[in-house]
């Protein structure tokens, strides 16, 4: 079985601690079976392959993400892990084409294998995931082109997309708006067509009012999960249609001659065959904090007191300051180097448009070598800039050759042991250690144990762009 995880965009509604950078999927916020705190990805990984241990098959795992996201992923996946790297975000049609080539000329599945694609980030219990090996058995018996998975609603949710199964559609009459929302049905007929007997979709409404949300599910209308399957030969014939490419590298040279649209919207609601699993069980997008906090591990993360009068209240803190709380009543409290929110539990859903014009630089970020942290940044009266940051570098990890062409640096070792090199010459380096770097030197740093280290940024401008990375070979020096 061949698994796509999709592993998009930014997302502010878990500001401050999520932004364009840290992506809600890889806050970990979560507690597993050992009470150890896990990320949204970290979850679903480790669910897929429970569920395909359980189901006694191997799958591969694929994810498609974008550039910034890389770091985050291998250090929370691991340096094995497949990713398809996504040269700009152009919605899922081009992601899923471009998983596609990966598969076809990279890996070299075979056209008759299933695919499976669905999003890094679905709060869901096991059988969820022991579902999809339903899906990819409908997709070997040729059910249809397009197996869907459709989740039974547990209330009139306007949030969602609904797929509507068999003959139980209708039209609804009227919506909030005063438009009418009527059911797109597949290759623009009004009957389903019927497959060797499958559960067969008819239609699909795209976020009706909560009225007639109600409706839907009484017709039996299920939520639509996001969550396709298809076998490769479809998807790469899809591909072809749309750009004649020899090679995954040739998609991503091209990526941008693809239509920035979603899979549903350009595949799945135009094709006249599409069948479907039902999941009754556990499922919720943790995209607000209002729904985060109900599956949140503890009331309190990070340096927290809850006082006197507190109830229904969750505070994360991330700061190494604590944080006290008095009197709070349904009430989300999360702090960070990027900001602090306080809001009521109802009200945090509608954070975006208060931080999407806050274009401050991310202050942490989370690297394949390690981590670091934002501690000050200062602007002089001369125009000069000074940034100064804790980076945690994991043992046996590195930071990569790199020189800078407009800052200075310092660096300062406070904990751990290492080896640094600095133009060619190597050292080793330990707690109370300073290194001088200059424009244009080449440099780089080992851990040969966890090693933390201070760095100060000097320079007219400071931009994380401002890096030219080389070749260096560690076991040779």
């Amino acid at each position: 079985m061949n698994i796509v995880l999709l592993s998009g965009g930014s997302g502010k509604r878990l500001w401050p601690l999520s932004n364009d950078i840290r992506s809600k999927q890889f806050l970990k916020v979560l507690r597993n079976e050992e009470g150890v705190y896990e990320s949204m990805v970290q979850r679903v990984y480790r669910q897929i392959r429970s569920a395909c241990k359980e189901n006694k098959i191997e799958a591969d795992i694929t994810i498609a993400t974008g550039r910034t996201q890389i770091d985050s992923i291998k250090s929370q996946l691991g340096e094995s892990v497949d990713i398809v790297v996504e040269p700009e975000r152009r919605d899922t049609f081009p992601a899923i084409l471009l998983s596609a080539a990966y598969l076809y000329y990279k890996k070299k599945v075979s056209l008759d294998e299933a695919i499976i694609v669905l999003p890094v980030d679905p709060y869901a219990d096991l059988g969820y995931f022991k579902l999809l090996a339903e899906m990819d058995a409908q997709v070997q018996k040729g059910v249809s082109d397009i197996v869907l998975m459709g989740i039974n609603p547990t209330y009139p949710s306007a949030k969602y997309g609904y797929i509507i199964p068999d003959s139980r559609a209708k039209t609804i009459q009227q919506s909030e708006g005063g438009q009418p929302e009527t059911p797109f049905y597949p290759g623009g007929g009004m009957e389903p067509k019927a497959e060797n007997g499958e559960f067969i979709v008819k239609g699909f409404v795209e976020k009706p009012s909560e009225e007639n949300s109600m409706e839907l599910i009484s017709q039996g209308a299920l939520w639509n999960a996001g969550v396709f399957a298809f076998s490769l030969g479809y998807i790469v014939n899809i591909m072809e249609k749309y750009m004649q490419a020899s090679s995954y590298e040739e998609m991503q040279k091209r990526y941008q001659e693809l239509p920035k649209i979603s899979f549903d919207y350009e595949i799945v609601e135009k094709s006249d065959s599409i069948s479907i699993v039902q999941y009754d069980g556990v499922w919720k997008d943790l995209g607000t904090w209002n729904t985060l906090t109900e599956e949140i591990g503890g009331e309190n993360i990070g340096a927290v007191m809850q006082g006197e009068g507190c109830s229904n209240t969750h505070i994360v803190n991330e700061l190494d300051i604590p944080v006290v709380a008095l009197g709070l009543k349904d009430v989300v409290v999360a702090a960070s180097p990027d900001g602090i929110l306080v809001s009521d539990k109802e009200k945090s859903s509608f954070i975006k448009p208060y931080v999407d014009g806050l274009e401050k630089r991310p202050m942490y970020e989370e690297r394949r070598w390690g981590e670091y942290k934002v501690l000050d940044y200062t602007q002089y009266d001369d125009g000069s800039h000074a940034l100064t940051k804790r980076l945690v570098l994991k043992a046996g990890k590195a930071i990569s050759y790199q020189s800078h062409s407009i800052r200075d640096e310092i660096w300062t070792i406070v904990d751990g042991t290492g080896d640094f090199v600095l133009d060619g010459h190597i050292r080793n380096v330990h707690r109370g250690d300073v290194m001088y770097i200059l424009k244009g030197q080449k440099h780089a740093i080992y851990a040969t144990s966890n090693l933390q280290f201070i760095e100060v940024q000097i320079g007219e401008e400071l931009s994380e762009d401002d890096k030219e990375e080389y070749e260096w070979d560690w076991s040779t020096g």
